[in-house]
């Protein structure tokens, strides 16, 4: 399984990166391919690109504040939650997505 992920949130600092390092840990321990986008203070980093896109089963989205580019990932099956459900609980979403996906 390989998952994409954007985080961001209202002050692009602490929870962005939080959320984003939560989910490339859980990803990590569960043995799923995985790519975090932050949207952050400092611009975007380990921007997301065309070649990433391939292959990638679904994509997890912070809800905090709109992702830029959101539309590239059109035909994905979206994940949307706020950044602290990711920080609390990404083990959990991507348990339930690979349920889910058949993984």
């Amino acid at each position: 399984m390989k998952i994409l992920a954007v985080t961001a949130c209202p002050s692009g600092v602490a929870h962005t990166y939080m959320a984003a390092e939560a989910i490339s840990d859980a990803a990590k321990k569960a043995h799923v391919a995985c790519k975090v986008e932050t949207q952050g203070s400092i611009g975007i980093e380990n921007v997301i690109s065309e070649d990433d896109l391939v292959g990638a089963d679904a994509v997890l989205l912070t809800t905090d504040m709109p992702i830029k580019d959101e539309e590239r990932f059109e035909g994905l099956p979206k994940v949307r939650l706020k950044a602290n459900q990711y920080i609390r609980g990404a083990d959990t979403v991507i348990a339930k997505l690979r349920d889910k996906l058949g993984e």
